[in-house]
């Protein structure tokens, strides 16, 4: 199963009928839970519900905008005003029968009177908002469709990067375990000579022999290398595995920067070869941090 990033973006055109379209365009971008904010027009309130339905059983995380904007045109249709021609018509007819005078009414001129035009507009109608609402469910699904194709492409680049931040990671967990034991023995040597000199020739060896032995203990790294090494498994594993990864990978990685931690902590102030465990140590933190940022965009 595949890694999805939360980024990404489709967009779809639908033709109603002459008179009426509609873009439809879906964005995501990353967020800790499932954000998502709807922008339609007034009166799509069915609409609305049905959106959101689909969006939450198709989407599991990130922040998600999807935009419906109508395009109208409007068909008019042209008549006239019959009360008021008629009137004109009937007035003309009485002044020419009173005048005696001679003439047919201009019906140029009676059109051009105020209100004797009329134009009726065909706007969107509730026939139309509800053939608009059918489109844009059937349309959804594909659009989704088409945002998760891209989210899908961003997610294959997201699994590169973290199988690569991972493989350093693992070899520098590598070069630690290569100089434990060199450290180790640097360790318990300096700690040896500091209580010697500190204690003078008035001591029990193998009582002090035995304190080192406590101390180096608590200084020993190798569980630390272990539970990296798990860690790095496991994370490995995870994305293998895909689907719905970003929480179990951030768990990981937080578990993965303890460790590194500890291990800094235990081997601080050894010198020498501890020297280049901390320089490690701190690659480690590097490495792990570039991991969380991009953990922070996967579903």
């Amino acid at each position: 199963m595949p890694i999805y990033s939360m980024t990404g973006f489709a967009r779809t055109q639908v033709r109603v009928h002459d008179q009426l379209a509609y873009t439809l365009s879906v964005k995501s971008v990353n967020h800790r839970f499932l954000d998502i904010q709807l922008r339609l027009p007034a009166g799509l309130d069915a609409l609305e519900m049905e959106l959101r339905r689909v969006l939450k059983e198709s989407l599991i995380r990130g922040h998600v905008e999807l935009t419906l904007s109508l395009e109208r045109s409007t068909q008019q249709r042209a008549g006239y005003n019959r009360e008021i021609v008629a009137g004109y018509i009937d007035a003309f007819r009485q002044a020419r029968s009173e005048f005696r005078v001679k003439g047919d009414p201009d019906l140029n001129a009676v059109l051009r009177m105020p209100g004797a035009l009329q134009t009726e507009s065909r706007s969107n109608s509730e026939e139309d908002m509800a053939a608009l609402t059918a489109s844009a469910v059937n349309a959804i699904g594909p659009l989704l469709e088409e945002l998760k194709v891209m989210r899908g492409r961003e997610g294959e680049s997201l699994e590169g990067i973290l199988r690569a931040c991972l493989d350093r990671l693992a070899e520098t967990v590598d070069g630690v375990s290569a100089l434990r034991p060199e450290v180790e023995q640097r360790y318990q040597e300096r700690l040896t000579q500091r209580l010697t000199t500190a204690t003078g020739n008035e001591f029990n060896r193998q009582r002090l022999l035995e304190e080192v032995a406590v101390l180096v203990d608590r200084s020993d790294i190798s569980e630390e290398i272990e539970r990296m090494h798990t860690h790095i498994g496991h994370f490995r594993e995870v994305l293998t595995t895909g689907g719905e990864v970003g929480k179990k990978l951030d768990f990981l990685l937080q578990e993965m920067n303890r460790e590194a931690n500890t291990l800094l902590s235990k081997t601080g102030g050894v010198g020498g070869k501890g020297t280049k465990i901390t320089e490690l140590g701190l690659a480690m933190k590097a490495d792990i941090e570039k991991a969380r940022e991009q953990v922070q965009n996967a579903e």
